[in-house]
């Protein structure tokens, strides 16, 4: 019928274009405050963030802190293959993974948990008083919390008082190797899991309640208002999380670590980062210790564009 119709092309003139600027600049105008507001950020971010990227040249020099950054030496991936033939460095990131592995099977799923918990309290002052006590935790220094776990789990600790009462032999939790891993996994769930189930509660409040009333009616216990209401209402919010986590597998919790293991639990508690730290620190190995982070952070970044992709694949749902 309209076959002859032809297809109808919009061209934006130079006025039109101008008619856009024009609005921003009126907007811009009106509210420059919040521009205003903006540039503390943008110049953290900037000094912060992207101005020490000029420090990873080092990792294709052999540095020299009295020859600079332009004096050294440029010896192009010569440090990377340092990095892979050095027998010490496989340990390491062995024990990063399985550390991180560790912490996302055990830990990863314990504030979703604990939000559906939560959200199920009736009771206001309770969940208040419940919800402030578990992300507690959160605002502790890693000192501060080896300290206590040190308390807790020390070689005259609480818990090693009670097996000696009880006439087991005593377990030396900071200098076991096989126990230690269990220690760094369970206090960071200690601290961090409190600060997760906010997140997830947040989500949960901004399902549509009226899925509930109708489930409800439908004659849905809680169990499967859970399982078909309130776990896809916050999937996007869990797959969002995850993907951020997968970017930060190779760090395994630098701070941590540094603060709670010691030699005797190098073998099973030595991490990339701890790695890192020792080697540049304490042996000056500038360019080396570079080298090993860059590889730490493009790893990391496979890992969150690899995790976006097939998230975005398998459910639809992705960061970007």
């Amino acid at each position: 019928m309209n076959a002859d119709k032809q297809p109808e092309v919009v061209i934006i003139s130079p006025k039109t274009s101008l008619k856009h600027n024009s609005k921003f600049s009126n907007y811009f105008k009106r509210n420059y405050d919040l521009y205003l507001l903006l540039v503390p950020g943008i110049l953290i971010t900037f000094i912060f963030k992207y101005v020490p990227l000029y420090g990873l040249i080092i990792a294709f020099k052999e540095f020299n802190i009295f020859d600079g950054f332009a004096g050294s030496p440029w010896v192009g991936l010569e440090q990377f293959k340092k990095v892979f033939s050095d027998p010490y460095f496989y340990k390491v990131f062995n024990n990063t993974l399985i550390i991180s592995v560790y912490k996302l099977l055990f830990l990863f799923p314990l504030p979703i948990f604990l939000a559906i918990m939560l959200n199920e309290v009736k009771s206001v002052f309770f969940k208040r008083s419940l919800q402030t006590i578990i992300y507690l935790p959160h605002f502790l220094s890693w000192t501060i919390i080896y300290g206590i776990f040190f308390t807790i789990l020390g070689s005259d600790g609480i818990v090693n008082k009670v097996l000696t009462s009880l006439g087991a032999e005593k377990i030396i939790f900071f200098i076991d190797p096989s126990v230690f891993r269990g220690v760094l996994v369970t206090a960071d769930g200690w601290m961090n899991v409190g600060w997760g189930t906010i997140i997830y509660l947040a989500a949960i409040m901004a399902v549509d309640q009226e899925l509930y009333e109708a489930a409800i009616v439908d004659g849905a216990g809680k169990l499967k208002q859970i399982l078909h209401i309130t776990l896809p209402g916050i999937s996007s919010t869990i797959i969002v999380l995850f993907i951020l986590r997968l970017g930060s597998v190779l760090e395994a919790g630098f701070e941590q670590i540094l603060a709670m293991y010691n030699p005797s639990v190098y073998d099973v508690a030595d991490v990339i980062s701890t790695y890192v730290y020792r080697i540049g620190m304490g042996q000056q190995r500038f360019s080396f210790s570079t080298a090993i982070g860059l590889f730490n952070s493009a790893v990391g970044f496979i890992l969150v564009i690899s995790g976006n992709v097939i998230s975005k694949k398998i459910s639809g749902r992705s960061i970007w």
